[in-house]
């Protein structure tokens, strides 16, 4: 993971509240990378736990790795769309997902989504995530 700082601005207007663990929005420019959605299965498709937090953390191991292949990290990351079958379950991890969070991410927060779904195609998939990220013009 790279301790880079964010290369992008962030975009926040002056009379709202600061976001916290997420940006309201991103400004980027440059090369652009979209990855498909990354569930809680390691790169060889088998999932290694049923626990959620578990699976967060596979998910983004699993960005890391996409990212690495255009040559990118964590710190290009402008979006994130989490999908979640029990919004329950999420609320309940929250203190352990931030850590797999700031582990895997850092302290870089991208503007994000999140969407409890009634089910992913996996059934053992507890999380999916979609990414998209900026490399930006050197």
């Amino acid at each position: 993971m790279s301790d880079a700082p964010f290369a992008h601005d962030l975009l926040n207007p002056k009379n709202w509240k600061p976001a916290k663990g997420y940006a309201n929005g991103v400004a980027a420019e440059g090369r652009m990378l979209f990855l498909g959605g990354h569930i809680g299965w390691n790169g060889q498709q088998v999932f290694e736990t049923d626990d959620f937090v578990g699976q967060v953390d596979q998910c983004l191991q699993n960005i890391i790795e996409v990212l690495a292949e255009a040559g990118a990290g964590p710190e290009h990351l402008v979006r994130l769309t989490w999908y979640i079958i029990d919004k329950q379950e999420y609320l309940a991890n929250l203190k352990q997902m931030g850590a797999v969070y700031r582990t895997r991410l850092g302290r870089h927060f991208p503007a994000m989504a999140m969407v409890q779904v009634a089910g992913l195609i996996e059934d053992r998939a507890k999380v999916e995530i979609e990414a998209t990220a900026v490399i930006p013009k050197s």
